[in-house]
């Protein structure tokens, strides 16, 4: 792990290979702690997956610089619209001439395709797109946990599922990566703080995702896990459906 800031603790980790988590954890007075992560594919078009709250773009983007040049960026991702997830977005367009924001269809047509300074790259649901020795799938899941916009990217080379919110753990001071227990944090995180909209078609969206066998869950709140991504995935299925 190789820290960017000090101050703020953001660091760099390759947890797949030319994929790498960005952490920076925050400390609340009285509330513990939470963090908020983005992944960066290292490739001949790189693709940064969510940006940040707009607060934190300094701190992301030094921590990008430290594994490419900002200005080679390709695609600026994100899973759905919230401030952690594309709030520094257009930050981003400012200082990579070249980079194009990444989304579903519905989120390019509602919200990415007037808020952005530059028009979206929409994927629709099932499709690819190469980076150069990296490729990734876009899964739409509509209110998996929220958004109707919400969708996911499979990285296939390395089994890698960018997974959003899924898993969300709290804490500030957590591994890169884990092979531990994350089910159980994650859902007792969930039931203090409910954000997900229980859509009657979880467990279908779950088990598509489960059939891609990922090895690495990417959350963006948390440890990223490595292991069975299907068993897990599926266990989530069946804690939701109780």
């Amino acid at each position: 792990m190789t820290v960017t800031n000090r101050q703020s603790g953001t660091n760099v980790y390759e947890v797949a290979d030319g994929i790498y988590l960005i952490n920076t954890p925050v400390v609340i007075d009285g509330a513990g702690g939470f963090s908020f992560n983005q992944y960066l594919i290292a490739d001949e078009e790189p693709l940064l997956f969510h940006t940040g709250p707009r607060k934190m773009f300094p701190l992301v983007c030094e921590a990008v610089a430290s594994v490419l040049p900002v200005k080679s960026l390709r695609y600026i991702g994100l899973s759905h619209v919230e401030a952690d997830e594309c709030g520094s977005l257009n930050e981003w367009l400012a200082v990579a001439a070249q980079a194009i924001p990444l989304c579903g269809t519905v989120a390019a047509l509602v919200s990415i395709g007037d808020l952005a300074d530059r028009a979206p790259r929409a994927l629709a649901d099932g499709e690819r797109l190469s980076l150069g020795k990296h490729t990734v799938r876009w899964f739409d899941t509509p209110h998996l946990p929220h958004a109707w916009e919400c969708g996911f990217l499979m990285e296939e080379r390395t089994s890698t599922l960018l997974c959003g919110d899924l898993f969300t753990q709290g804490g500030a001071d957590l591994p890169p990566v884990t092979e531990s227990d994350i089910l159980g944090p994650s859902e007792a995180f969930r039931h203090g703080m409910d954000y997900f909209s229980h859509t009657k078609n979880a467990r279908a969206m779950l088990e598509r995702l489960a059939s891609t066998n990922p090895t690495i869950l990417a959350c963006m709140h948390g440890s990223a896990w490595r292991g069975n991504g299907a068993l897990l995935l599926r266990a989530l299925a069946d804690s939701l459906s109780k």
